[in-house]
């Protein structure tokens, strides 16, 4: 496949763009990693840092997504790993407003999210639940590793235990931070390892590794949700909007979208992606890539 990174200038492609967002009949955004990239949840450098410097002096670990297959030596020092993991990605504040603005530009838009990614910074910006499908899970979610339990459980309460556990501190503003001493624990007591309620089998995350991830009933809704808007909209003024998608899982976004594009003429293809903004020569004349970063896009070109 021969791929184009776009025709025209920068200018030109973003008021392209402004121009498809205020006349498109529906808006699909496709959202991976680089989006919340662009956000300041980043998994490397100062955060991990900063909020592993533990791990990362005990096991060498150097970054919070090769963390996740890290070998730990027990459970207690497993699940204290992820504690932290799931807090800082998952129950903070972005540090940029990337979320925000995006919804400020597709609010009052027949609008639908498909995203790659975990971290539930779509509705805690605004979004509407209804609108959403997170194809690969939750870090807000647990799973049994029980095949027969497909079901999923809500892990704040836990988290929040296992954070404490480990030393960490609440400010006034009840967020978790290192205490003046910078002393941490990276292990958990063995009653607070989470099992699950049902059967008391132990828990796993409920994030897409293998045939063992739980599709659970909200999962399928939202898939059929997700499925219901892309037929309504099947031969309309479609922008297919996808931000920050890689090459990790390019069937699950990248590659729908052009597809769907090449099938529906009324339909436009833009990519925004820090590095990665390309399409094929197929739908080159209906595609818009921007390589920048799109926190930077959507604070200073799109508003």
């Amino acid at each position: 496949m021969k791929v184009s990174f776009g025709k025209g200038t920068k200018e030109e492609r973003l008021s392209r763009l402004k121009g498809e967002l205020s006349t498109a009949d529906a808006i699909v955004i496709g959202a991976g990693a680089g989006l919340s990239t662009s956000a300041g949840f980043t998994y490397s450098g100062e955060r991990f840092d900063r909020y592993f410097f533990d791990f990362a002096q005990e096991y060498g670990i150097r970054d919070m997504y090769s963390g996740g297959f890290y070998p730990f030596p027990d459970d207690e020092t497993r699940w204290a790993w992820w504690a932290r993991h799931i807090y800082f990605n998952r129950y903070v504040d972005a540090p940029k407003p990337v979320y925000e603005l995006l919804l400020q530009l597709v609010k009052d838009k027949d609008y639908f999210v498909i995203t790659t990614n975990v971290d539930h910074l779509f509705q805690k910006a605004g979004f509407d639940k209804s609108r959403l499908f997170y194809t690969q899970g939750d870090y807000g979610l647990f799973q049994s590793v029980n095949p027969s339990l497909k079901k999923t459980y809500d892990n704040e309460e836990w988290v929040m235990k296992a954070m404490e556990a480990q030393g960490f501190i609440k400010d006034a503003d009840n967020r978790f931070q290192i205490p003046d001493s910078g002393e941490l624990k990276t292990r958990i007591p063995t009653e607070l390892v989470p099992k699950c309620p049902d059967d008391d089998s132990k828990m796993t995350m409920n994030l897409r590794a293998d045939n063992s991830f739980v599709e659970d009933e909200g999962w399928h809704r939202a898939s059929a949700a997700y499925s219901e808007f892309i037929q309504r909209h099947e031969n309309s003024h479609v922008l297919f909007l996808e931000l920050g998608v890689g090459a990790n899982t390019p069937v699950i976004i990248k590659y729908p979208f052009w597809r769907m594009t090449l099938e529906n003429e009324k339909a436009v293809y833009a990519c925004l992606n820090f590095g990665e903004a390309y399409c094929p020569e197929e739908i080159e004349d209906r595609s818009i890539c921007i390589d920048d970063d799109i926190f930077l896009i959507l604070n200073n070109d799109l508003t």
